[in-house]
């Protein structure tokens, strides 16, 4: 039987914790749709999403 492998994102000494973002790009190259992914925390979330982050 399979074992099911579970991510934590909360930190356990900040109360904030992490979310995980996941943004839909458009490559140059091909034109195609590629994601991005990223852990980052809560209060950084936006700029992931405006791009300002890599």
């Amino acid at each position: 039987m399979a074992k099911k492998a579970v991510a934590t994102l909360k930190d356990k000494s900040a109360e904030k914790g992490s979310v995980k973002c996941i943004r839909m790009v458009r490559s140059e190259r091909s034109g195609s749709y590629v994601f991005k992914e990223s852990i980052v925390t809560p209060d950084k979330e936006k700029d992931f999403f405006a791009g300002k982050q890599e």
